[in-house]
């Protein structure tokens, strides 16, 4: 739990402090506080992913854009975040409405 909330304040503070907005939603701070559920997640492919970060996931899938934008933004990288491992997070999922072969940069959706 304390994990949780050290990640949880080094997100708000570094997105406060930056005011990166991500592209195609809103403040990266904010947002990533979303998806905190998804930490260890998106650092190690192995890690079991939750409900709850499916659930958030499966909300910021509404737009691309902005699910990517997070996963590639300072913020993400910043806290330990692997954008080859998050991209993966829908399909972990299995969330069936998923944009596959998306693509997010270098990434694509799987």
């Amino acid at each position: 739990m304390k994990y949780v909330c050290l990640i949880g304040f080094i997100l708000v503070v570094a997105g406060l402090a930056g005011i990166e907005k991500a592209d195609g939603c809103g403040y990266v701070g904010f947002e990533a506080l979303k998806l905190l559920p998804c930490a260890s997640a998106a650092k190690r492919e192995d890690a079991e992913v939750s409900g709850r970060c499916c659930s958030a996931v499966e909300k910021l899938l509404r737009n691309p854009r902005c699910l990517c934008a997070l996963a590639q933004s300072d913020i993400a990288k910043s806290s330990g975040v692997n954008p080859d491992i998050a991209i993966t997070i829908p399909r972990r999922c299995d969330i069936v409405d998923r944009p596959i072969g998306y693509k997010c940069g270098d990434y694509t959706l799987p």
